[in-house]
């Protein structure tokens, strides 16, 4: 998604919703924040945004027929302001949850912004009740724990995670934690792209009741991951191999870079060479993330630089 663009992110979620239903799928589970952006800062401190934000996606929950889509989305009620999801279904707004746990460490400053919620939020579809978990709540048992005391048999988890190395094990590993308290099973979608100095990775993943991984969607790209419950706890999807580490780095970069330059509009970039590795390896990351076409390259010589350089 693009920070911002209200109407480009709704006219997504609304794109991969009909693309899922098509396929036979019930419902769409959207990242953190996934109508906005994210990481939207002092957009939300604006009450206009929110109004935006609300407008936009009661938009969208009009044209959404025939499959339940939950959306990540900021909220304003009763004069507090929440990191929020929400249950689309049958046109109208059937559920919302507020997230409880808000980071404020590294990255995120989400302390600055947002009102704790309190409340879990399950629902029913198909006969499997589902429950609401935002990012940060399922590195943390609480949330857990009311849903599955709530009646929750499947945990929905929207995330905006960005990229580190080795992050993917590290969220395997808090699932697992939470499976274990809870016996539920879990889905988790991930964010995708580039924002200023964050890269979301992606990786979205099911596990079962036993922690099992049952689904793997791709890594550094958009993907639609469908799952089938098989039983009540049991989600079972696709898996897309795991990258090395050297490749997630790279791929990394290059999401990182392609993202900066696109949603900046730059129409390419401008790099000057020394003959060294580290330039050499710049210009192939630049030329993978944008296309050899719009990256210029210019020898930047010196009375130092040896003739194996420049030739």
């Amino acid at each position: 998604c693009v920070l911002g663009d209200l109407a480009g992110n709704a006219a997504k979620i609304s794109q991969y919703a009909e693309q899922a239903r098509l396929q036979g799928a019930q419902l769409l589970l959207t990242p953190e924040l996934g109508l906005c952006g994210y990481p939207p800062e002092d957009l939300l401190l604006r009450d206009g945004f929110y109004q935006a934000c609300a407008q936009a996606l009661h938009d969208l929950a009009a044209k959404t027929q025939g499959i339940a889509v939950v959306v990540g989305h900021p909220l304003e009620r009763d004069g507090k302001r929440y990191n929020a999801a929400t249950l689309l279904r049958d046109g109208v707004i059937a559920a919302t949850y507020l997230k409880h746990e808000l980071p404020n460490y590294s990255v995120f400053d989400e302390e600055r912004y947002f009102d704790h919620g309190i409340e879990p939020s399950v629902f029913d579809i198909a006969g499997t009740r589902f429950a609401l978990n935002i990012c940060a709540d399922i590195w943390e048992p609480g949330p857990a724990f009311l849903a599955r005391d709530a009646g929750a048999q499947v945990l929905l988890v929207l995330n905006a995670s960005p990229y580190a190395i080795d992050k993917q094990e590290s969220r395997y590993r808090v699932i697992r934690e939470r499976i274990a308290e809870t016996g539920m099973a879990v889905a988790y979608a991930n964010m995708v792209g580039g924002q200023d100095e964050l890269i979301f990775d992606g990786g979205s993943f099911a596990m079962d009741q036993h922690g099992a991984l049952t689904a793997q969607g791709a890594h550094f790209a958009e993907d639609l991951v469908m799952l089938e419950i098989q039983h009540p706890l049991r989600p079972v999807g696709k898996k897309v191999a795991a990258l090395s580490v050297e490749a997630g780095v790279y791929r990394a970069l290059c999401l990182g870079v392609r993202d900066y330059i696109g949603k900046n509009r730059f129409p390419g970039v401008l790099l000057g060479l020394s003959g060294g590795i580290d330039s050499a390896l710049t210009l192939a990351i630049a030329a993978d993330a944008l296309g050899a076409d719009k990256v210029h390259a210019v020898m930047m010589q010196s009375p130092y630089t040896a003739q194996i350089s420049l030739d």
